[in-house]
């Protein structure tokens, strides 16, 4: 009865595995997360009840799917465990959990439709680039710190002259140190900087340097270090993300052959005891 139950699991597990693997079911779970985030932003709008309630309808089937998805997926590991030594089924595990939670008619529903805006975030998980992009700008960020440290560096001592120098011309922009790092900021994303430059060159003929030289430096120094470092890991993870499915790929076939070896060592022992059953004599 044990071997019956545990050959049943076992087909179905390999059902289910095919379901997970499968490329359309990937898709139409995509078009399942498309379709809830256009629900969750239909609800920004002023619609009637009856739509309002069509619209309640398909974000219970929704959930519902994402549900049945996850425990498919679960199902379809050859241990449970291993489903969650996965960053990214984790990450999925929490958002259809927390999306679970029944407090749509409490004082939290706006945390509610909050919670339930992060499903789109699984797009991150079921794409494949996405993840790639994604692991880039993590591990980049440690790297990127150094360069904001050191340009925010720049914008400080740049924004302590700008106070010192350019205050008595425009006490709005260049006041103290906190209107100046602003007045920077606006120089550096090219917002009206000219009018900033024309200000000052008024009483300074000689201040366009200032801006220039500060240009220079946050925008075509920093920013192009910041994108080299982006492009750089960027390509890494791309290389890994090759890799490791070329692993994955020859770990599936090896545990093919395997099997296929059990298979056969079965089917042997198998024929040697229909052998001992038919003719004893012939088999010693």
């Amino acid at each position: 009865m044990r071997n019956l139950v545990f050959n049943s699991w076992q087909s179905l597990q390999v059902k289910l595995m095919a379901i997970r693997d499968n490329k359309a079911f990937e898709w139409f779970v995509i078009s399942v997360i498309v379709l809830s985030s256009v629900v969750i932003g239909a609800k920004t709008y002023d619609i009637s009840p009856n739509v309002l309630n069509l619209l309640a309808f398909l974000d219970v089937t929704v959930t519902l799917f994402f549900l049945l998805e996850i425990l498919v997926r679960m199902a379809a590991e050859r241990r449970f465990w291993d489903f969650f030594k996965k960053g990214w089924n984790i990450f999925d595990f929490t958002i259809v959990v927390v999306s679970l939670i029944p407090i749509n008619d409490s004082e939290y529903a706006l945390l509610a439709r909050m919670l339930r805006l992060f499903r789109v975030l699984r797009l991150i998980s079921f794409i494949p680039e996405m993840r790639v992009l994604v692991n880039a700008l993590l591990i980049a960020i440690p790297r990127i710190g150094y360069v904001a440290l050191l340009m925010f560096v720049i914008f400080y001592l740049y924004a302590v002259v700008g106070s010192f120098i350019f205050a008595p011309i425009n006490e709005f922009l260049w006041g103290d140190l906190g209107a100046a790092l602003l007045t920077l900021f606006r120089v550096a994303t090219f917002e009206d900087w000219t009018d900033v430059m024309y200000e000052t060159m008024e009483v300074y003929p000689y201040s366009w340097i200032y801006y220039l030289t500060f240009i220079f430096m946050s925008t075509f120094i920093f920013l192009n270090m910041m994108i080299g470092i982006v492009v750089s890991v960027l390509d890494e993870e791309h290389r890994k993300s090759m890799d490791k499915g070329l692993h994955e790929s020859l770990d599936e076939e090896a545990k093919s052959i395997e099997d296929l070896h059990h298979e056969v060592s079965d089917l042997h022992r198998k024929l040697d005891q229909l052998l001992q059953q038919t003719d004893p004599k012939k088999s010693s």
